[in-house]
């Protein structure tokens, strides 16, 4: 249903020498992944993020959530600590062919983005009919 992919995965010590260098540099979203019934869900912290910059595209089936996390400077404060990221919050996930990805919906609730995604319909298990044989018939009278 879902391949999770960390492409460029960086140490700690490349992203303290260069993380400030580069500046805003995007950042990956945890997230949570399930299925309940037929629906699966994706929930996607996204704390401090302005709800109208949560951007939700599927092309073919890959899921790209953006969002935009900013920073508010006042003027006349220094910062002494700065953990917090800001800038682009970029996560993509691949989804399988037995969901059904137009008709995904989104809320926004909390700092937690929910994307519910339907498993397709000639995804979901099915009964089969058996048929007997008009031999088998036969035999049994």
């Amino acid at each position: 249903m879902l391949l999770r992919t960390v492409p460029f995965r960086s140490s700690a010590a490349f992203d303290q020498v260069f993380g400030s260098a580069i500046g805003s540099r995007g950042v990956s979203a945890p997230l949570d992944a399930y299925r309940d019934g037929d629906t699966f869900f994706v929930e996607i912290d996204l704390p401090g993020v302005d709800p109208a910059s949560i951007d939700a595209t599927v092309d073919r089936n890959v899921l790209t959530v953006r969002a935009e996390r900013a920073r508010v400077e006042r003027e006349g404060v220094r910062r002494v600590i700065s953990e917090r990221p800001a800038g682009t919050v970029t996560r993509r996930l691949v989804l399988g062919d037995s969901l059904d990805t137009d008709r995904l919906e989104a809320s926004y609730d909390a700092g937690v983005l929910t994307l519910s995604i339907p498993v397709a319909e000639q995804a979901k298990p099915r009964k089969i009919e058996i048929g007997v044989a008009q031999r088998e018939l036969a035999n049994a009278q």
